[in-house]
């Protein structure tokens, strides 16, 4: 069954597999993210902690041509930011499952680009499962922006030097499927277009078990490296407000790079 959501996402619960679905859609914006959308992922994630009849979920993007891009442009504008460096408001912290405490198990399907602020979703995610002509990169710094939010929780998922290579080449450079699968970060690439179907069944097998030793072992991976990730994060705000140029020079940067054109996928 599907039932439309918030404008840009649906959610689509299947009660006879017990597994769910739910779809950034905004394909004609690559899925980026808006304020709205952030505020619905939180109520989403929530939600499911009481429906007993969902025992997985899939987190995927429409389209084919994206998974997500990260916050939408105009909506970032539209975020007032205090003057502390001690603080920053970042609406995306909130829209992953393990941000809202929920510890069913949730696959990511990728097809097409995933960049920036969708790892937010992806890191919070037990495994990701990617149509073979996915890409992965972090533009943060192209554009003059740090990148601490997004590599504190991909370094979560792969290795130091995969990480810093991604955020520190920025737009000059795409992390393929097949790269993404060899270094940890994806557990399956499929055909393109297979990701979903894939997502899906493997999410089906898990929602099958018994749900309370499911999420069991759901929390205990996420605790095996959350003391070091909880530390990490603790210095990502001071570092983005110092780091990071004003909203201007941010802007004129993204023009005159013409959004980030002209790449290579490793």
């Amino acid at each position: 069954m599907s039932a439309p959501d918030t404008p840009g996402i649906t959610v689509e619960r299947d009660k006879e597999t017990g597994v769910a679905v739910v779809t950034l859609d905004r394909a004609a914006k690559h899925n980026a993210i808006t304020l709205e959308m952030a505020h619905r992922l939180g109520e989403v994630w929530r939600g499911f902690r009481y429906e007993d009849d969902i025992r997985a979920i899939v987190v995927t993007g429409a389209g084919g041509r994206a998974f997500c891009t990260g916050i939408d442009r105009d909506a970032a504008r539209n975020v007032p930011q205090p003057s502390s460096p001690y603080t920053i408001d970042d609406p995306l912290l909130a829209i992953g499952p393990k941000a809202n405490d929920l510890w069913k198990p949730v696959v990511a399907a990728v097809e097409g680009m995933a960049c920036g602020g969708a790892f937010y979703l992806i890191a919070e995610s037990e495994f990701v499962v990617a149509g073979q002509d996915a890409t992965f990169f972090d533009p943060h710094t192209t554009y003059g922006m740090v990148s601490a939010f997004e590599t504190i929780l991909m370094a979560q998922r792969m290795p130091y030097g995969e990480v810093a290579r991604m955020a520190l080449m920025g737009t000059a450079e795409r992390v393929s499927a097949r790269r993404a699968y060899e270094t940890g970060l994806v557990s399956e690439v499929t055909e393109p277009g297979g990701a979903l179907a894939a997502a899906r069944a493997a999410a089906a097998v898990v929602a099958s078990y018994p749900t309370e030793a499911v999420q069991g072992t759901v929390r205990a991976l996420w605790s095996a490296k959350e003391p070091g990730r909880t530390a990490a994060l603790a210095h990502a705000p001071h570092l983005v407000t110092l780091g990071n140029l004003p909203p201007e020079r941010q802007a004129g940067l993204f023009t005159g790079r013409g959004g980030g054109g002209g790449f290579r996928v490793r």
